[in-house]
């Protein structure tokens, strides 16, 4: 009886212990804790004095002693300034130099009297004021005076014969000028109407309503004034802006439901009744379309 209770007691400590080894291997091995935006007192000792370091440095750089004070306060320490002194004197004793201890020094002694003593200063800008100085002028009569004796002295007397010497041509470099997209057709040829299509294209802008002026010789021409009028408005322009596009080309922006009139200024072709056309895409879906008019000279 007795043996069996010692195997019980004995099973128990085992499946404890084993259970106890496990929870071990798990939190420190297979998950264990992770600390993210962790509050800076529940560092270690050594990171802390880091932190005090990294203040001290910041402080140094801004000679903000209330935002130092303030990230001092996130550590918990009783006395802040006792925590910087022994720091900087353990620092002294691990033969750390001036320019590591001197910022936390100075955070010290600046936290323990209140203010900071190296406030932040504004560079001085040095101005340059430029002073005339005086320049004595001669008067009139004392230039004339000068300037009729250095003639006497200086000039010689011209003679009456005397050789010419022929100048020598100035030569100069010219560039051609570009052409400019300002052709013109002969005044009183009328422009025909001789295409009126629709484009249904659902990449251009809806309403486009585009324009190609063309001579009789089927070459573009530019600066030929359009005149686009509805609904007691209208709107000009002219062909050969675009010249990516062509010299006759010109484009408007219809709006839906509108009813323009189309006049061509030179010549006076007139193309009344104009509306946006509506477009079906392949998935069924409606939307304005445009119109391409094309005129040309017999």
């Amino acid at each position: 009886m007795r043996s069996s209770n010692r195997n019980i007691i004995l099973y128990i400590v085992l499946a404890l212990l084993t259970g106890l080894g496990l929870g071990l291997a798990y939190s420190w091995l297979l998950s264990p804790v992770t600390y993210v935006d962790a509050n800076p007192a529940m560092l270690r000792t050594d990171f802390k004095d880091q932190y005090r370091i990294v203040v001290a440095a910041s402080y140094a750089s801004s000679h903000d002693l209330a935002r130092a004070r303030a990230r001092l306060q996130l550590l918990g320490d009783v006395d802040p300034v006792g925590q910087l002194s022994a720091l900087a004197q353990n620092m002294v004793a691990g033969n750390a130099s001036l320019e590591q201890v001197q910022p936390i020094a100075q955070l010290a002694t600046d936290l323990q009297q209140g203010f900071s003593s190296s406030p932040i200063t504004d560079t001085p800008f040095v101005v340059v004021v430029n002073t005339p100085t005086e320049i004595d002028t001669p008067s009139a009569e004392t230039f004339a005076t000068e300037t009729q004796t250095i003639l006497e002295e200086d000039t010689p007397i011209p003679t009456l014969a005397f050789d010419q010497t022929p100048l020598a041509p100035v030569v100069t470099s010219t560039f051609a000028p570009r052409p400019t997209f300002t052709a013109i057709p002969a005044s009183g040829v009328l422009f025909s109407l001789v295409g009126q299509d629709t484009v249904c294209d659902p990449g251009l802008q809806p309403g486009l309503l585009q324009f190609i002026i063309m001579d009789s010789r089927r070459r573009q021409v530019a600066g030929i004034e359009i005149i686009v009028s509805w609904t007691e408005k209208e709107d000009r322009f002219f062909t050969g802006f675009k010249p990516e596009l062509g010299d006759g080309y010109a484009d408007f922006v219809m709006q839906p439901d509108v009813i323009y009139s189309v006049r061509v200024v030179e010549g006076g072709a007139i193309v009344p009744n104009i509306l946006a056309p509506t477009c079906t895409d392949p998935n069924g879906v409606i939307y304005t379309g445009g119109l391409l008019l094309t005129f040309q000279q017999p």
